[in-house]
């Protein structure tokens, strides 16, 4: 057994144990969640280890924090620089603090690490309710979150991903719908996009809607996975740029990646938008700022924060909270989209 420590935590059990630090929660607080067999195992640890109860700790399960938890496993370079993040996590603050709640964010570098974090705020309650972004197919978060029902989480994603839990949806497919259609309606038979990481959620449900409406319309589509980065979405309009005969249009899955396709055309000398039309998937300050403007498919990310605030206060005080859509996306027409070439319609 391993030595005893001055002070043995929660998490010094879970390790000699071999289960979770929110079992060992339940199991050290007489909660169901485990069986009676791990139950028994984590008490005789605790026993052997010299455990004792935090008082602090057991004050703060029992009352409410009065904050809400998010973990962003974002590229610290992207983040820096992409404003969707931003304008969310200033509409969830506004709305917040309206409401006398604060915003804790943890910042994680892979999947182990965030789902410490998560693990962590279930078992000592640290948070009242928790937000999840980004969710992939098949995410273990989801699972983790159905079995731990004590703590209120609000997923902004679509909802065939979130298998049941309360969830803030956008309309991903009709969005598409609406970029594709305003290019063919503009003659483009010839259409590309630079996506974000394949293994996100609302990845998968962009590509297959661009795959069956640009089938739909007998239009020729390209797909390049990217990281968001601007870096690769420069390096994305390169590769797309050097085929023959290339795109007449291209959408990108950011603004930072759409602004860096722009100056990408820029320097091969390709001119925007009448040798190649520019579209952006959520718009911006810097979409309205480039030269020429960036069409783009715009939503009020903000009014989404604030949504979503006021979704998980509603989860903490016990309501009900099924799937709610945001407002769907418009399309802001701006210069860099126009009519095809003529000799490069199909």
């Amino acid at each position: 057994m391993v030595a005893q420590k001055s002070k043995v935590t929660i998490f010094d059990v879970a390790k000699a144990s071999g289960v979770s630090s929110s079992a060992v929660s339940y199991a050290l607080n007489g909660k169901p969640g485990v069986s009676e067999a791990t139950r028994a195992k984590v008490l005789e640890v605790a026993r052997e280890l010299g455990w004792k109860p935090n008082g602090a700790a057991q004050s703060l399960a029992q009352s409410k924090t009065r904050r809400i938890g998010l973990v962003l496993g974002y590229d610290p370079q992207l983040l820096a620089v992409e404003p969707y993040m931003m304008s969310l996590i200033s509409g969830l603050g506004a709305e917040l603090e309206h409401k006398d709640y604060s915003l804790l964010v943890r910042m994680s570098m892979d999947h182990d690490d965030e789902d410490a974090i998560i693990e962590d705020w279930i078992a000592t309650s640290n948070v009242d309710a928790m937000l999840l972004l980004n969710l992939e197919i098949g995410d273990d978060r989801i699972e983790t979150m159905k079995q731990n029902p004590q703590m209120p989480v609000l997923a902004v994603a679509d909802a065939s991903l979130t298998a049941g839990l309360p969830t803030l949806a956008s309309d991903d497919a009709a969005a598409v719908g609406l970029a594709v259609r305003h290019l063919y309606d503009l003659g483009h038979r010839s259409i590309a996009r630079v996506a974000g990481p394949e293994e996100l959620g609302h990845s998968y449900i962009r590509d297959a809607a661009f795959s069956e409406a640009t089938t739909e319309l007998g239009i020729r589509y390209r797909c390049l996975h990217t990281d968001y980065t601007p870096a690769s979405g420069a390096g994305a309009t390169r590769r797309l740029l050097s085929v023959n005969p290339r795109p007449t249009a291209i959408i990108y899955d950011n603004d930072v990646m759409a602004l860096a396709g722009e100056s990408v055309a820029a320097v091969l000398g390709v001119h925007v938008p009448s040798e190649l039309s520019i579209m952006s998937w959520d718009d911006s300050f810097m979409c309205e700022a480039a030269h020429p403007g960036i069409t783009a498919l715009n939503r009020d990310i903000v009014r989404s924060g604030h949504m979503a605030a006021s979704l998980m206060l509603k989860l903490i005080d016990g309501e009900d909270v099924g799937v709610v859509e945001e407002p769907p996306y418009v399309l802001k027409v701006r210069e860099s989209t126009s009519p095809a070439p003529d000799d490069r319609q199909a």
